[in-house]
């Protein structure tokens, strides 16, 4: 098979196309391909598909190709302008790129393929193209993704927010449950982000009818969000979010009892670490720590919280889980510790939400690890130029959007 052909095939030419010539400048580190129509051929209008349209006038262009092992590769084209009786002049689209595109189709599937596992920075400097022709491409494929995703099945959802950059900018992150995927991103974490949510679901066959269940921490804009446009929806609080609260007690009473105990000082860890991710050393030295005759606040607080994971630590029947709970919430009232009794009335005053844990067993545990991927890769980034870059991102990586259809 002589090297033309090869071409041929590898770009998808078939007549009245053909490779005119291929020119190697070893000096340049650069292969050009060119290709040309035969003489006299007709085509259809790209507007409204009438075959045999005579050629008006051609414009060359050039666009990158995939490298030829080492070489740079590009492909140059008189481009055919056709002239219909119906639509007026327009240009005809070529089998090897997209209409408008400085790239071949190949070299376009190429950086759809690493735009998800690099950042953008480095691919376009491994490519030898900018940054923001990368990201323009990306944000053309991601549109067009989003445009045909089909949200007629999500029936529960579970949605957080992410920093997307140092200091208090945020994103909020929604997440079919059942399929483990990201299904919209928005910037902002107040009430109008559910809202915006709801607008994409219907924009995309879903229906807020259809959501039986929510899942979201404890954020009053969230719950607002939820009950004013999910009203039919069971709202669950994250069971992750409800222990950090109890967490955060212990932390609290700690810190104020190490005033009076120098013992306490950098034992941060033990006492939220769950049990069975402590070393051996750790657990002797929480148990020293928790001696019963020290009487120490934070070992009482710590008891709390061990109590209260294991409320949670399996399913029950919500009758259970609401008889141990409440007994949870009158010994926390009566521990004569105020970082807990606060924990306790937040508790309380999220009784409903917390409950519903124990029919829907719903959690965003998928959500915490999809924020934990997102972060990763705005950190080997170093960040984001804008908030739209960084929700691309998140799509890219967390979305399971097919780009290529």
């Amino acid at each position: 098979m002589k090297d033309v052909q090869v071409f041929e095939i590898a770009l998808g030419l078939k007549k009245p196309w053909y490779i005119e010539s291929i020119e190697l400048d070893a000096d340049r580190n650069r292969l050009d391909i060119r290709v040309d129509f035969t003489k006299g051929a007709k085509f259809s209008c790209p507007s409204c598909g009438t075959e045999n349209r005579c050629v008006h006038d051609t414009a060359e262009r050039t666009w990158r190709h995939l490298d030829f092992f080492q070489f740079e590769t590009y492909v140059t084209a008189r481009v055919p302008r056709v002239k219909c009786g119906t639509c007026g002049v327009h240009q005809v689209c070529v089998p090897w790129a997209r209409e408008g595109s400085g790239f071949t189709l190949l070299f376009e599937r190429r950086i759809i393929d690493l735009a998800p596992v690099m950042p953008i920075k480095t691919l376009g400097q491994k490519l030898g193209v900018t940054d923001t022709r990368v990201w323009r491409l990306v944000e053309h494929y991601l549109s067009r993704a989003l445009e045909k995703l089909d949200l007629s099945r999500v029936t529960r959802v579970g949605f957080d927010e992410t920093s997307s950059r140092r200091g208090h900018d945020y994103v909020s992150i929604f997440v079919d449950l059942d399929t483990r995927r990201v299904i919209f991103v928005t910037d902002g974490k107040d009430s109008s982000v559910v809202a915006r949510f709801r607008a994409f679901l219907t924009e995309h066959g879903g229906r807020a009818e259809n959501i039986r269940q929510l899942c979201c921490d404890m954020s009053p804009a969230f719950i607002k969000g939820a009950g004013e446009n999910f009203p039919m929806a069971e709202l669950t609080f994250d069971k992750f979010h409800v222990i950090k609260v109890v967490n955060e007690a212990v932390d609290r009473t700690r810190r104020e009892e190490r005033k009076t105990s120098v013992l306490l000082s950098h034992t941060r860890y033990l006492w939220l670490k769950s049990p069975e991710k402590l070393t051996a050393e750790q657990r002797v030295r929480l148990e020293e720590l928790s001696f019963k005759k020290c009487n120490r606040k934070t070992a009482r607080a710590y008891h709390l919280k061990l109590i209260f994971q294991d409320i949670f630590s399996r399913g029950r029947p919500i009758s259970e889980g609401a008889a141990l709970l409440k007994r949870w919430y009158f010994w926390a009232r009566h521990s004569r510790l105020e970082a807990m009794k606060e924990a306790a009335k937040t508790i309380k005053a999220h009784w409903n939400g917390i409950l519903q844990w124990f029919t829907s067993q719903v959690n965003n545990a998928v959500l915490e690890g999809t924020n934990s991927l997102v972060q990763a890769v705005k950190a080997k980034a170093r960040g984001y130029r804008n908030k739209q870059t960084f929700i691309d991102m998140i799509y890219l990586v967390a979305g399971h959007l097919n780009l290529t259809e």
